[in-house]
């Protein structure tokens, strides 16, 4: 798995990087009003005015019952609803969020993130682009970091280290490596993006990894180093069902990879 540096990508070179190509930015958000503003400014002053690295910026409201559609707008991205059964302030779920998100845009290069980041840089769009754009062998790039929980450093992602990376080791061995399954901050190929089906909640990440891994192979995976991450942590009771799904994404595609079967899921 090849492994870079988001200082291997400044924003200045990836202008004439891109060769015509483009790339949109997509967050999904839900009841992020105290972040989404400053994430959504930072993209918009440092990545599209200053510097034309984003052709297009995208938060996706998922049933928020706060101002997060409202301060995503006033600092400068495209809003779009998540789409809900329930309708109202009633959560898609997070992939479906993230799909929603890939209809209202056209780039080439898509890159998401977590709306819920205080450490957000512009480093990390260019650091999941970059090597998309130098490199068309890679499909996908997820980050590598150092995280925290309640101020110490590395005891973060409790989830990742108790659930998906495990599980993944046991059941995707050749992808034992991946540092961060789960992060929200992936960048993909819309074209791959387009073939596959993404899972609704919060198993997306982890399926996402091992799909596009079962369709170009571990070496179109590809990792970047984002140095500190930080975010709002959340409760156990909030993450117990994250779990959940994350296992039962993870355990439905190691049926579907068996002998004989069909592989990963693509869209109908």
């Amino acid at each position: 798995m090849r492994r870079f540096h988001h200082t291997d990508f400044p924003a200045s070179s990836l202008p004439e990087i891109k060769q015509g190509r483009t790339v949109a930015v997509c967050i999904p958000a839900r009841d992020e009003e105290t972040t989404v503003g400053a994430i959504v400014r930072t993209v918009r002053t440092e990545l599209m005015e200053r510097i034309p690295v984003v052709d297009e910026l995208v938060v996706v409201d998922d049933g928020s019952r706060d101002a997060t559609a409202a301060v995503a707008e006033k600092n400068g991205a495209l809003v779009l609803a998540a789409e809900s059964s329930g309708g109202g302030a009633v959560a898609a779920g997070k992939g479906r969020a993230m799909w929603r998100a890939v209809e209202g845009t056209s780039a080439d290069v898509v890159v998401f993130c977590d709306a819920d980041l205080a450490s957000f840089g512009p480093h990390y769009v260019t650091g999941l682009a970059g090597p998309l754009l130098v490199d068309e062998r890679l499909l996908l790039v997820k980050p590598r970091y150092t995280r925290s929980y309640r101020g110490i450093p590395g005891e973060g992602g409790r989830v990742t280290e108790l659930v998906a990376r495990p599980l993944i080791a046991a059941l995707f061995p050749e992808l034992g490596s991946v540092s961060q399954p789960l992060a929200g901050e992936t960048g993909v190929r819309r074209d791959v993006l387009d073939r596959l089906h993404l899972e609704h909640g919060y198993g997306v990440e982890a399926a996402l990894l091992v799909d596009v891994a079962s369709i170009g192979g571990c070496q179109a995976v590809a990792e970047c180093d984002l140095g500190l991450r930080e975010h709002r942590n959340r409760p156990l009771s909030e993450l117990a069902p994250q779990a959940a799904e994350v296992m039962q994404a993870l355990m439905a595609r190691s049926r579907a990879t068996a002998p004989g079967s069909p592989g990963a899921p693509v869209r109908s």
